[in-house]
């Protein structure tokens, strides 16, 4: 009798990009920023010619009606820089310490917290500043988060990724209908939340987005600063402990940097949704999954996206135009679908 022996072949190991190529990565990421903030002052309802966009920069005329129009465009690209970035990074931040592929600040529920809460301010404290819904948006976003994980902490198996997600998708819905119901009786609250509630990059001044700078950094620097626990929690919890961090107190401090940057960008454009979702995968194919490189791309990826959807809701269709929160998802979709059958590896939940 002739014995067949099986030889099973190990699995091959996944080679992380090369140091070259990930520079090769950010240099066309520098490049493809450049195109797209370019392409959002040339380009909309009436377009200009590049000339006028650099006559507007360093010889403004107020009587000039095509430098006008670039001008008007300035708040909104700079608003997309600002948010893109935060939004970007935060879905990075949540991925990378829940170790949940599909965290985003959407779908975990805190876009629609912070808008309950600048709803609730708006309808009964009579908040209108900047600094006010600002605050407000921070409060849901905190709330919500610690709602979800204590209610993805029930249970033997602890905050699982499926259980986060599904405890995020819920949460969101509880609290959106708190939003529709207060929306509902007053007027008064519908009228100032209705650009806003979309996702809005226009409705605000130039003057509000410089304000978030600001707000914006602290909260990268913070959620920078988690880049390496992310590594070791991708190994799995018990790993990161193995090799000596603190998991409770990183995730604490990364929760902090999220909230911060998820509350701002909610703050002053909107609860704009998947851009947290689908820029980390994106980049992962550029870069690979190591977080030291990941965040910083993200922090690129993120205002590529919502400078071409911004610019794409302008001219599709004149005079009006779609907004940038309706165009991510509808740009956002496709694009996250096609990645997903043309190479991104399946995640266990």
């Amino acid at each position: 009798m002739t014995a067949t022996e099986s030889v099973t072949r190990p699995a091959r190991p996944v080679k992380a990009p090369k140091t070259s190529r990930k520079l090769s990565a950010f240099a066309l990421l520098f490049v493809l920023l450049a195109l797209a903030l370019f392409a959002s002052l040339l380009l909309g309802a009436r377009s200009v010619s590049l000339g006028t966009v650099f006559d507007a920069i360093w010889a403004f005329d107020p009587d000039n009606a095509d430098q006008g129009v670039v001008a008007s465009r300035f708040a909104r690209t700079v608003g997309a820089l600002v948010v893109g970035a935060a939004l970007g990074l935060a879905g990075a931040g949540l991925q990378g310490l829940t170790r949940n592929p599909l965290a985003d600040t959407g779908i975990l529920g805190l876009n629609a917290g912070s808008s309950m809460t600048v709803v609730l301010a708006i309808a009964f404290l009579g908040v209108s500043s900047l600094t006010g819904i600002m605050i407000a948006a921070f409060l849901g976003a905190a709330v919500v988060m610690t709602l979800v994980y204590l209610v993805a902490n029930v249970g033997r198996d602890g905050a699982t990724p499926i259980k986060l997600a599904l405890g995020g998708a819920a949460m969101a819905v509880g609290v959106g209908a708190i939003t529709n119901a207060i929306l509902m009786i007053s007027d008064a609250t519908m009228d100032r939340f209705r650009m806003w509630q979309i996702g809005s990059i226009s409705s605000s001044g130039i003057d509000t987005f410089l304000g978030a700078i600001p707000v914006v950094a602290i909260g990268t620097v913070i959620v920078l600063s988690t880049a390496k626990v992310s590594n070791a929690v991708s190994m799995g919890d018990d790993t990161a402990v193995a090799l000596g961090f603190n998991l409770g107190r990183a995730r604490l401090i990364g929760s902090i940097g999220v909230v911060i940057l998820a509350g701002t960008a909610t703050a002053v454009a909107g609860p704009i949704a998947f851009v947290g979702l689908m820029i980390p995968h994106a980049v992962r194919l550029l870069v690979g999954s190591d977080y030291r490189w990941l965040m910083p791309a993200c922090v690129i990826a993120g205002p590529i996206l919502l400078l071409v959807a911004d610019t794409v809701g302008r001219i599709i269709a004149p005079p009006g135009e779609i907004q940038v929160g309706v165009m991510c998802a509808m740009l956002g979709g496709p694009i996250f679908i096609i990645m997903m059958r043309s190479g991104m590896k399946s995640v266990s939940l």
